[in-house]
């Protein structure tokens, strides 16, 4: 998670301007049809719009599920769990998702990192060479 952090952290310091992604595509191969973010902009709103659900973590998703419930639903609630707890024990579906969270925030710190550094190539392009005599 702390690489998440830092990933998207250093995205936030380093974009200074997010529009300049418009219509840059990702250059590992995705295919934009397939439901993802078309452009690096749109990944880069993406990544944006998650950092904030991550920071507030489970404690968020707890409070908007529990907001909306009523008595009638802790019985469909408590039948659930049931049926749950048939399908294996606690410590298995723990190791599920706490696996299933690392590979999320890993793919998002690839992204967020991968983001990053095509910015600054598209930086270094537009941007005069310090190599170069300005005369």
């Amino acid at each position: 998670m702390e690489q998440y952090f830092s990933a998207t952290q250093k995205m936030e310091q380093e974009v200074m301007f997010p529009s300049l992604l418009r219509g840059v595509f990702p250059q590992d191969g995705a295919d934009p049809a397939a439901g993802g973010p078309a452009d690096l902009y749109e990944r880069y709103q993406l990544l944006k719009a998650i950092k904030p659900v991550v920071e507030r973590g489970l404690a968020s998703v707890t409070e908007r599920g529990s907001a909306g419930d009523s008595d009638s639903n802790s019985d469909a609630d408590d039948a659930a769990a049931a049926a749950d707890g048939a399908d294996g024990s606690l410590e298995q579906r723990l190791c599920h998702h706490l696996a299933g969270l690392q590979q999320i925030l890993s793919h998002l710190t690839r992204d967020t990192t991968a983001l990053t550094r095509r910015y600054s190539q598209i930086l270094e392009r537009i941007s005069p060479s310090d190599a170069q005599p300005s005369w």
